[in-house]
């Protein structure tokens, strides 16, 4: 929720969009749950993440949308390990709120 960036790639055509989450990152509560109906309104059907708290995952998860985490790598590394089905998705989210 408080990352500067979203990345939406489209595995069907290798195209993606940047989306600036400054003003998210901001926020005193609800990033996380804010980040993830930005993420839903791009049509997501994965989230690959360094980490994801409740809030954002039940957002995402109402949404049908699934959550990797633990990513550490580039984007390029990424999208080769999930086409390469490297990851697992989350059953729960993998930090408490505001873990900082």
């Amino acid at each position: 929720g408080r990352a500067k960036y979203h990345l939406i790639y489209n595995l069907d055509n290798d195209e993606f969009e940047v989306i600036d989450n400054e003003e998210n990152m901001k926020r005193m509560g609800g990033a996380g749950i804010q980040a993830a109906e930005n993420v839903v309104a791009k049509g997501a059907e994965f989230v690959l993440t360094g980490h994801c708290g409740p809030n954002a995952f039940k957002a995402l998860d109402g949404h049908g949308v699934k959550v990797i985490s633990g990513v550490q790598s580039t984007v390029g590394e990424a999208v080769d390990d999930f086409r390469n089905g490297k990851f697992e998705t989350l059953d729960k989210p993998d930090v408490e709120g505001h873990w900082g």
